[in-house]
Protein backbone atom coordinates (compact mmCIF):
# COMPACT_ATOMS: atom_id res chain seq x y z
CA UNK A 1 0.00 0.00 0.00
CA UNK A 2 2.47 2.34 1.00
CA UNK A 3 5.05 1.75 -2.17
CA UNK A 4 2.33 2.35 -4.72
CA UNK A 5 1.30 5.41 -3.00
CA UNK A 6 4.81 7.12 -3.50
CA UNK A 7 4.94 5.78 -6.84
CA UNK A 8 1.88 7.76 -7.54
CA UNK A 9 2.49 10.55 -5.88
CA UNK A 10 6.01 10.97 -8.24
CA UNK A 11 4.04 10.91 -10.81
CA UNK A 12 1.95 13.89 -10.12
CA UNK A 13 4.91 15.79 -9.33
CA UNK A 14 6.06 14.73 -12.41
CA UNK A 15 2.95 16.65 -13.94
CA UNK A 16 2.41 19.43 -12.12
CA UNK A 17 5.88 20.73 -11.52
CA UNK A 18 9.09 21.41 -12.98
CA UNK A 19 11.35 18.93 -14.58
CA UNK A 20 14.58 19.18 -15.04
CA UNK A 21 14.71 19.57 -18.81
CA UNK A 22 12.93 22.76 -18.87
CA UNK A 23 15.17 24.52 -16.72
CA UNK A 24 18.04 24.16 -18.49
CA UNK A 25 15.81 25.76 -22.03
CA UNK A 26 15.14 28.46 -20.10
CA UNK A 27 18.81 29.34 -19.23
CA UNK A 28 20.02 28.72 -22.67
CA UNK A 29 17.38 31.02 -23.45
CA UNK A 30 18.26 33.86 -21.43
CA UNK A 31 21.95 33.61 -22.01
CA UNK A 32 21.27 34.19 -25.89
CA UNK A 33 19.40 37.29 -24.77
CA UNK A 34 22.17 38.71 -22.93
CA UNK A 35 24.41 37.95 -25.96
CA UNK A 36 22.29 39.15 -29.07
CA UNK A 37 21.89 42.67 -26.81
CA UNK A 38 25.30 42.89 -26.20
CA UNK A 39 26.18 42.54 -29.93
CA UNK A 40 23.81 45.25 -31.03
CA UNK A 41 24.48 47.57 -28.23
CA UNK A 42 28.16 47.32 -29.52
CA UNK A 43 26.65 47.87 -33.17
CA UNK A 44 25.09 50.71 -32.22
CA UNK A 45 27.97 52.30 -30.66
CA UNK A 46 30.58 51.43 -33.57
CA UNK A 47 27.80 53.16 -35.94
CA UNK A 48 27.80 56.41 -33.55
CA UNK A 49 31.50 56.39 -33.64
CA UNK A 50 32.09 56.27 -37.30
CA UNK A 51 29.44 58.90 -37.78
CA UNK A 52 30.92 61.01 -35.31
CA UNK A 53 34.28 60.56 -36.80
CA UNK A 54 33.18 61.24 -40.68
CA UNK A 55 31.40 64.50 -39.22
CA UNK A 56 34.77 65.62 -37.83
CA UNK A 57 36.84 64.73 -41.25
CA UNK A 58 33.63 66.94 -43.12
CA UNK A 59 34.12 69.43 -41.10
CA UNK A 60 37.98 69.71 -41.16
CA UNK A 61 37.44 69.33 -44.77
CA UNK A 62 35.12 72.53 -44.72
CA UNK A 63 37.30 74.48 -42.72
CA UNK A 64 40.33 73.75 -45.26
CA UNK A 65 40.61 76.97 -47.16
CA UNK A 66 39.50 76.46 -50.99
CA UNK A 67 41.89 76.61 -54.12
CA UNK A 68 40.53 77.35 -56.91
CA UNK A 69 41.31 75.78 -60.40
CA UNK A 70 41.74 77.98 -63.30
CA UNK A 71 42.78 77.27 -67.37
CA UNK A 72 46.53 78.34 -68.32
CA UNK A 73 48.03 78.44 -71.36
CA UNK A 74 51.30 78.91 -72.80
CA UNK A 75 51.51 80.63 -75.60
CA UNK A 76 54.48 80.25 -77.44
CA UNK A 77 55.23 82.72 -80.58
CA UNK A 78 54.14 82.85 -84.06
CA UNK A 79 53.82 84.30 -87.05
CA UNK A 80 50.69 86.52 -87.10
CA UNK A 81 48.93 87.69 -90.08
CA UNK A 82 47.59 90.65 -89.40
CA UNK A 83 43.75 91.94 -90.79
CA UNK A 84 41.88 94.57 -89.53
CA UNK A 85 38.23 94.10 -90.49
CA UNK A 86 35.89 97.27 -91.33
CA UNK A 87 32.68 98.13 -92.83
CA UNK A 88 31.78 101.06 -95.26
CA UNK A 89 29.51 102.25 -97.65
CA UNK A 90 30.00 102.08 -101.37
CA UNK A 91 30.59 104.83 -104.16
CA UNK A 92 31.88 105.95 -107.27
CA UNK A 93 35.64 106.75 -106.60
CA UNK A 94 35.03 109.20 -108.93
CA UNK A 95 31.54 111.14 -109.27
CA UNK A 96 30.78 113.16 -111.96
CA UNK A 97 28.18 115.42 -111.25
CA UNK A 98 26.66 116.91 -114.81
CA UNK A 99 24.36 119.78 -115.29
CA UNK A 100 23.70 122.36 -117.52
CA UNK A 101 26.59 124.31 -118.28
CA UNK A 102 24.24 127.51 -119.89
CA UNK A 103 21.10 129.35 -119.80
CA UNK A 104 19.23 126.24 -120.50
CA UNK A 105 15.47 125.56 -121.91
CA UNK A 106 13.44 122.83 -122.53
CA UNK A 107 14.89 119.34 -122.64
CA UNK A 108 13.68 117.56 -126.22
CA UNK A 109 15.72 114.98 -126.24
CA UNK A 110 17.42 112.40 -123.47
CA UNK A 111 19.82 109.63 -124.87
CA UNK A 112 21.67 107.42 -122.14
CA UNK A 113 19.72 105.84 -119.25
CA UNK A 114 21.41 104.41 -115.74
CA UNK A 115 23.65 101.68 -116.32
CA UNK A 116 25.23 102.58 -119.76
CA UNK A 117 28.71 103.34 -120.53
CA UNK A 118 29.55 106.61 -122.24
CA UNK A 119 32.46 108.32 -123.78
CA UNK A 120 33.87 111.31 -123.15
CA UNK A 121 31.97 114.28 -124.75
CA UNK A 122 29.06 112.34 -125.62
CA UNK A 123 25.94 113.61 -125.48
CA UNK A 124 23.42 112.71 -122.99
CA UNK A 125 20.45 115.39 -123.24
CA UNK A 126 19.69 118.00 -125.96
CA UNK A 127 17.95 121.39 -125.20
CA UNK A 128 15.84 122.93 -127.37
CA UNK A 129 17.55 125.58 -129.75
CA UNK A 130 15.00 126.92 -131.98
CA UNK A 131 15.74 130.63 -130.90
CA UNK A 132 19.40 130.23 -130.66
CA UNK A 133 19.67 128.85 -134.41
CA UNK A 134 17.43 131.86 -135.58
CA UNK A 135 19.60 134.14 -133.88
CA UNK A 136 23.00 132.63 -135.40
CA UNK A 137 21.10 133.21 -139.12
CA UNK A 138 20.96 137.18 -138.09
CA UNK A 139 24.29 137.38 -136.73
CA UNK A 140 25.52 135.94 -140.09
CA UNK A 141 23.74 138.16 -142.62
CA UNK A 142 25.38 140.87 -140.17
CA UNK A 143 28.68 139.60 -141.06
CA UNK A 144 28.07 139.69 -144.86
CA UNK A 145 26.83 143.17 -144.24
CA UNK A 146 29.91 143.91 -142.64
CA UNK A 147 32.58 142.57 -144.82
CA UNK A 148 30.30 145.08 -148.08
CA UNK A 149 30.98 147.64 -146.22
CA UNK A 150 34.33 146.77 -145.65
CA UNK A 151 34.76 146.11 -149.01
CA UNK A 152 32.98 149.25 -149.85
CA UNK A 153 35.77 151.22 -147.99
CA UNK A 154 38.95 149.55 -149.35
CA UNK A 155 37.40 150.50 -152.87
CA UNK A 156 37.06 154.06 -151.99
CA UNK A 157 40.86 154.06 -150.42
CA UNK A 158 42.15 153.10 -153.49
CA UNK A 159 40.95 155.14 -155.65
CA UNK A 160 42.04 158.23 -153.10
CA UNK A 161 45.67 157.07 -153.55
CA UNK A 162 45.04 156.82 -157.40
CA UNK A 163 43.78 160.44 -157.57
CA UNK A 164 46.30 161.43 -154.38
CA UNK A 165 49.14 161.88 -157.00
CA UNK A 166 47.58 164.16 -159.33
CA UNK A 167 46.87 166.44 -156.62
CA UNK A 168 42.72 166.08 -156.84
CA UNK A 169 42.37 164.27 -153.43
CA UNK A 170 44.28 165.77 -150.04
CA UNK A 171 45.99 163.35 -147.94
CA UNK A 172 43.85 164.26 -145.16
CA UNK A 173 40.87 162.72 -147.19
CA UNK A 174 43.17 159.90 -147.47
CA UNK A 175 43.65 159.34 -144.08
CA UNK A 176 39.95 159.57 -143.21
CA UNK A 177 39.45 157.31 -145.91
CA UNK A 178 42.21 154.37 -144.61
CA UNK A 179 40.13 155.36 -141.13
CA UNK A 180 37.18 154.31 -142.62
CA UNK A 181 38.47 150.90 -144.16
CA UNK A 182 40.07 150.12 -141.11
CA UNK A 183 36.92 150.16 -138.88
CA UNK A 184 34.64 148.78 -141.65
CA UNK A 185 37.11 145.83 -141.31
CA UNK A 186 37.31 145.68 -137.44
CA UNK A 187 33.11 145.43 -137.91
CA UNK A 188 33.08 141.82 -140.21
CA UNK A 189 35.61 140.79 -137.50
CA UNK A 190 33.04 141.57 -134.47
CA UNK A 191 30.44 140.45 -136.04
CA UNK A 192 32.38 137.26 -136.41
CA UNK A 193 33.42 136.95 -133.05
CA UNK A 194 29.17 137.96 -131.91
CA UNK A 195 28.61 134.37 -134.45
CA UNK A 196 31.56 132.15 -132.49
CA UNK A 197 29.29 133.08 -128.87
CA UNK A 198 26.42 132.71 -130.33
CA UNK A 199 27.50 129.26 -131.77
CA UNK A 200 29.50 128.67 -128.39
CA UNK A 201 26.30 129.25 -126.23
CA UNK A 202 24.15 126.49 -128.75
CA UNK A 203 26.77 123.88 -128.25
CA UNK A 204 26.10 124.05 -124.30
CA UNK A 205 22.53 123.59 -124.95
CA UNK A 206 23.84 119.82 -125.48
CA UNK A 207 24.93 118.26 -121.79
CA UNK A 208 27.43 116.15 -122.64
CA UNK A 209 29.93 113.53 -120.59
CA UNK A 210 32.76 115.63 -119.12
CA UNK A 211 34.62 112.29 -119.07
CA UNK A 212 34.06 108.52 -119.92
CA UNK A 213 32.45 106.23 -117.50
CA UNK A 214 29.33 104.82 -116.46
CA UNK A 215 25.70 106.56 -115.62
CA UNK A 216 24.99 106.02 -112.34
CA UNK A 217 21.85 108.18 -112.22
CA UNK A 218 19.52 110.31 -114.84
CA UNK A 219 17.00 112.68 -113.25
CA UNK A 220 15.74 115.00 -116.20
CA UNK A 221 13.17 113.90 -118.60
CA UNK A 222 12.15 114.89 -122.12
CA UNK A 223 9.90 118.14 -121.90
CA UNK A 224 10.91 119.34 -118.58
CA UNK A 225 12.58 123.24 -118.38
CA UNK A 226 16.15 123.26 -117.27
CA UNK A 227 18.37 126.01 -116.08
CA UNK A 228 21.89 126.53 -114.29
CA UNK A 229 20.16 126.87 -111.33
CA UNK A 230 18.19 123.08 -111.96
CA UNK A 231 20.86 121.17 -110.14
CA UNK A 232 22.54 117.98 -111.54
CA UNK A 233 20.93 115.94 -114.30
CA UNK A 234 22.83 113.17 -114.38
CA UNK A 235 25.75 111.49 -112.01
CA UNK A 236 28.50 109.61 -113.41
CA UNK A 237 31.57 107.10 -112.07
CA UNK A 238 34.45 108.41 -114.23
CA UNK A 239 36.39 104.84 -115.56
CA UNK A 240 33.45 102.92 -113.87
CA UNK A 241 35.92 102.68 -111.02
CA UNK A 242 33.90 102.08 -107.61
CA UNK A 243 35.70 102.30 -103.80
CA UNK A 244 34.83 101.82 -100.25
CA UNK A 245 34.66 104.03 -97.49
CA UNK A 246 35.47 101.85 -94.96
CA UNK A 247 34.80 103.17 -90.96
CA UNK A 248 37.89 102.45 -88.36
CA UNK A 249 39.43 102.98 -85.37
CA UNK A 250 41.99 105.36 -85.09
CA UNK A 251 44.19 102.27 -83.81
CA UNK A 252 43.65 100.34 -87.27
CA UNK A 253 43.64 103.73 -89.24
CA UNK A 254 47.41 104.05 -87.73
CA UNK A 255 48.69 100.40 -88.79
CA UNK A 256 47.84 100.95 -92.13
CA UNK A 257 49.61 102.65 -95.49
CA UNK A 258 48.28 103.53 -98.40
CA UNK A 259 48.60 100.53 -101.31
CA UNK A 260 47.64 97.76 -98.71
CA UNK A 261 45.64 95.24 -100.47
CA UNK A 262 42.01 94.34 -99.10
CA UNK A 263 39.08 92.04 -99.79
CA UNK A 264 35.76 93.94 -100.34
CA UNK A 265 32.35 91.72 -100.02
CA UNK A 266 29.02 93.25 -100.42
CA UNK A 267 26.29 92.81 -98.70
CA UNK A 268 23.99 89.80 -100.14
CA UNK A 269 26.93 88.78 -102.07
CA UNK A 270 28.93 85.75 -101.08
CA UNK A 271 32.16 86.83 -103.66
CA UNK A 272 34.85 89.31 -102.62
CA UNK A 273 36.74 91.71 -104.64
CA UNK A 274 40.13 92.58 -104.22
CA UNK A 275 41.09 96.42 -104.03
CA UNK A 276 43.99 98.73 -102.17
CA UNK A 277 43.86 101.03 -99.94
CA UNK A 278 44.35 104.35 -102.01
CA UNK A 279 43.50 107.16 -99.18
CA UNK A 280 43.72 106.87 -95.76
CA UNK A 281 41.55 109.89 -93.80
CA UNK A 282 43.57 112.74 -92.24
CA UNK A 283 40.80 113.69 -89.53
CA UNK A 284 39.33 111.66 -86.86
CA UNK A 285 35.47 111.87 -86.05
CA UNK A 286 35.75 113.21 -82.62
CA UNK A 287 32.37 111.87 -81.57
CA UNK A 288 33.03 108.60 -82.86
CA UNK A 289 36.51 108.37 -82.96
CA UNK A 290 36.72 106.65 -86.25
CA UNK A 291 38.41 107.76 -89.92
CA UNK A 292 37.54 106.62 -93.23
CA UNK A 293 40.14 104.09 -95.36
CA UNK A 294 38.65 104.34 -99.20
CA UNK A 295 39.98 101.33 -100.87
CA UNK A 296 40.01 101.51 -105.08
CA UNK A 297 38.11 98.84 -106.69
CA UNK A 298 37.84 97.94 -110.44
CA UNK A 299 34.04 97.80 -111.57
CA UNK A 300 31.81 95.44 -111.09
CA UNK A 301 28.36 94.79 -111.33
CA UNK A 302 27.71 93.55 -107.74
CA UNK A 303 29.49 96.98 -106.54
CA UNK A 304 26.65 99.24 -106.63
CA UNK A 305 27.36 102.47 -104.92
CA UNK A 306 25.07 103.03 -101.91
CA UNK A 307 25.56 99.62 -100.61
CA UNK A 308 26.63 98.59 -97.46
CA UNK A 309 29.83 96.26 -97.86
CA UNK A 310 32.27 94.70 -95.15
CA UNK A 311 36.29 94.96 -95.42
CA UNK A 312 39.26 92.96 -94.65
CA UNK A 313 42.43 94.85 -95.00
CA UNK A 314 45.96 93.31 -94.40
CA UNK A 315 48.21 94.72 -92.26
CA UNK A 316 51.34 92.71 -92.16
CA UNK A 317 52.75 90.32 -90.35
CA UNK A 318 54.65 90.01 -86.81
CA UNK A 319 56.12 87.28 -84.37
CA UNK A 320 54.94 87.24 -81.28
CA UNK A 321 52.56 85.61 -78.57
CA UNK A 322 48.98 85.33 -79.23
CA UNK A 323 45.43 84.71 -76.92
CA UNK A 324 42.38 84.20 -77.13
CA UNK A 325 40.98 87.58 -76.24
CA UNK A 326 39.19 86.17 -72.87
CA UNK A 327 42.73 85.85 -71.30
CA UNK A 328 43.13 89.82 -71.81
CA UNK A 329 41.32 92.38 -69.14
CA UNK A 330 41.78 95.66 -68.94
CA UNK A 331 41.40 98.50 -66.80
CA UNK A 332 42.18 102.24 -65.89
CA UNK A 333 45.96 101.14 -65.94
CA UNK A 334 45.92 99.64 -68.98
CA UNK A 335 45.73 96.26 -70.83
CA UNK A 336 47.02 93.40 -68.45
CA UNK A 337 46.72 89.54 -67.96
CA UNK A 338 47.61 86.90 -64.82
CA UNK A 339 50.71 84.89 -64.94
CA UNK A 340 51.16 81.83 -63.12
CA UNK A 341 54.49 81.66 -61.25
CA UNK A 342 56.34 78.91 -60.17
CA UNK A 343 54.61 79.14 -56.45
CA UNK A 344 51.24 78.61 -58.27
CA UNK A 345 50.36 82.13 -57.57
CA UNK A 346 48.83 84.65 -59.83
CA UNK A 347 50.78 87.81 -60.88
CA UNK A 348 49.13 90.66 -62.80
CA UNK A 349 51.03 91.14 -65.80
CA UNK A 350 50.67 94.58 -67.68
CA UNK A 351 50.67 93.95 -71.61
CA UNK A 352 50.53 96.24 -74.88
CA UNK A 353 48.14 94.51 -77.59
CA UNK A 354 49.06 94.29 -81.34
CA UNK A 355 47.37 93.03 -84.21
CA UNK A 356 44.14 91.62 -84.03
CA UNK A 357 42.83 88.36 -85.58
CA UNK A 358 39.96 85.77 -85.88
CA UNK A 359 42.71 83.20 -84.27
CA UNK A 360 43.21 85.90 -81.48
CA UNK A 361 45.52 89.10 -80.17
CA UNK A 362 49.03 89.40 -80.58
CA UNK A 363 50.81 90.85 -77.94
CA UNK A 364 53.51 93.48 -78.65
CA UNK A 365 54.64 93.95 -75.04
CA UNK A 366 55.00 92.32 -71.77
CA UNK A 367 55.07 88.09 -72.70
CA UNK A 368 57.77 86.18 -74.10
CA UNK A 369 55.42 83.57 -75.08
CA UNK A 370 56.98 81.03 -71.95
CA UNK A 371 54.58 82.16 -69.52
CA UNK A 372 51.67 80.35 -68.28
CA UNK A 373 48.89 82.41 -68.67
CA UNK A 374 45.17 82.25 -67.29
CA UNK A 375 42.80 81.63 -69.82
CA UNK A 376 39.53 82.71 -68.33
CA UNK A 377 38.22 84.04 -65.07
CA UNK A 378 40.83 86.35 -64.50
CA UNK A 379 38.99 88.83 -63.65
CA UNK A 380 38.01 87.03 -60.16
CA UNK A 381 41.84 86.51 -59.06
CA UNK A 382 44.08 88.84 -56.75
CA UNK A 383 47.63 89.01 -57.15
CA UNK A 384 49.43 86.82 -55.34
CA UNK A 385 46.33 84.48 -55.14
CA UNK A 386 47.22 80.67 -55.37
CA UNK A 387 45.37 78.65 -57.38
CA UNK A 388 45.34 75.17 -58.96
CA UNK A 389 46.58 75.54 -62.82
CA UNK A 390 45.16 73.42 -65.21
CA UNK A 391 47.10 73.69 -68.66
CA UNK A 392 45.05 72.83 -71.79
CA UNK A 393 46.95 72.90 -75.48
CA UNK A 394 47.14 76.03 -77.52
Amino acid sequence: MNFDARINSSDAYAENGPSLDGGVTDRASRRRLIIGGIVVLLVLIGIWFLSHRGGAADDAEQNKPQVPVVTVVTPGRATIAGEIAGTGTLAARRELPVGVPGEGGQIVQVLVEPGQWVGQGQVLAVIDRSVQVQQQASQAAQIQVARANADLAQANLDRALRLVEKGFVSKADVDRLRATRDSAAAQVRVAGAQLGVLQAQTRRLNVVAPAAGLVLERRVEPGQVVSAGSGVLFRLARGGEMELKAQLSEVDLAQLAPGVSAAVTPVGSDRSFTGQVWQIAPVIDPTSRQGTARIALAYAPELRPGGFASATIKSGTVVAPMLPESAILSDNQGSYVYVIDQANKAQRRPIKTGLVTDSGIAIAEGLTGNERVVLRAGGFLQPGETVQPRAVTK
